[in-house]
């Protein structure tokens, strides 16, 4: 049993593999992603073929949190839909295997871009990317959960007074200092929440381009990753989501897009982008959009928050990095207080 967040029992996944995955032959190697900062995520490499290992942290975690058996079932409920997903082969759930609960997947070959600018993609591709980005969103909102067996993936009820109440528990959980910008946030959001527009759908909860792979040879997308936070929702939490992080500076922390002269560049600006998913979903526009957006800045600050905690009690993926995000807990507060304000609609 393994109970390192960095390492696995190699043996014990490939004896436990060899009789539940038809064609599975070992020797096994292993190579930890430095993606997947919640839940540590490994690759396979077998002579044949190759498949991706993502597993809960050992010890103790904060309940809900690192639901690996849940990023499993969505991607295996979205095998035959329009949305691009990698095949799943296996939930593990016992423990005693390598110390935590894990899923197999199959390795995809795609690209992998961390920064939403896209510095080593041809200035005339960037937009068909992010396009092919914003489609693949409105086809996750139109999934019809009952065909795909996926009603019962959330509980019924206004998605985001159910989040705000969620998120606020947890942060609460893991908080290290009192940050002023997030306790006004939070009161906020509970008191200009728009009236629950009946909209219910299947959402992501960490939709960004650093959470997707696209086809080497064109713009589409091959696959939607790391699915921990997804959950029934409210579809324009997702869209929100986009904006949020384009709005955080450009950089290795940031990954954002501010100040960046995106006519320039051939990358579309927050408006294109909405405007873009209307489109496709045959929407109008959006009312309150400014409340969706402070909502997604509260919610990464509170995920933030958590790994910050993580890394104090010696318990995160990536320590180092984990450290150097309790930083921007204020900041993204700062940005949601700001996006109320902006009478975005």
């Amino acid at each position: 049993m393994s109970q390192s967040t960095q390492t696995l029992d190699a043996k014990a996944v490939a004896d436990y593999l060899s009789d539940r995955i038809e064609g599975f032959e070992g020797p096994v190697e292993f190579t930890k992603f430095e993606v997947g900062q919640s839940n540590p995520t490994f690759l396979l490499s077998t002579p044949s073929h190759k498949y991706v290992l993502r597993r809960k942290p050992p010890g103790q975690l904060l309940k809900s949190a690192h639901a690996v058996d849940r990023e499993y079932r969505v991607q295996k409920a979205l095998a035959e839909t329009d949305v691009p997903v990698s095949k799943m082969h296996l939930l593990c759930e016992d423990e005693s295997v390598i110390g935590s609960m894990f899923y197999v997947m199959d390795f995809m070959d795609g690209r992998h871009f961390n920064f939403p600018e896209l510095p080593d993609v041809p200035r005339h591709e960037r937009g068909g990317i992010q396009k092919a980005m914003n489609k693949t969103l409105a086809d996750l909102h139109s999934v019809d959960i009952g065909k795909v067996g996926l009603s019962d993936y959330g509980p019924p009820g206004n998605y985001f007074e159910r989040q705000i109440g969620r998120w606020s528990k947890q942060y609460r959980a893991s908080e290290t200092e009192t940050i002023a910008a997030m306790d006004r946030l939070m009161a906020h959001l509970v008191d200009e929440a728009p009236e629950d527009d009946g909209q219910r759908t299947l959402v992501h909860g960490d939709y960004r381009i650093d959470n997707m792979l696209f086809c080497k040879s064109s713009p589409d997308v091959l696959a939607v990753l790391d699915w921990e936070l997804s959950t029934i929702g409210h579809p324009y939490a997702d869209l929100a989501a986009v904006i949020m992080q384009w709005q955080m500076p450009p950089g290795g922390m940031g990954r954002g897009l501010a100040g960046v002269d995106r006519a320039a560049e051939g990358l579309m600006t927050d408006e294109e982008f909405v405007a873009a998913y209307c489109t496709y979903r045959g929407l109008d526009g959006i009312d309150h959009f400014g409340y969706y957006l402070a909502f997604c800045f509260f919610r990464m600050a509170a995920i933030i928050q958590g790994v910050y905690k993580r890394a104090l009690d010696g318990n995160a993926s990536n320590p180092e990095r984990a450290r150097q995000s309790g930083q921007f807990v204020p900041i993204f507060a700062e940005h949601g207080l700001r996006a109320l304000d902006s009478g975005w609609n």
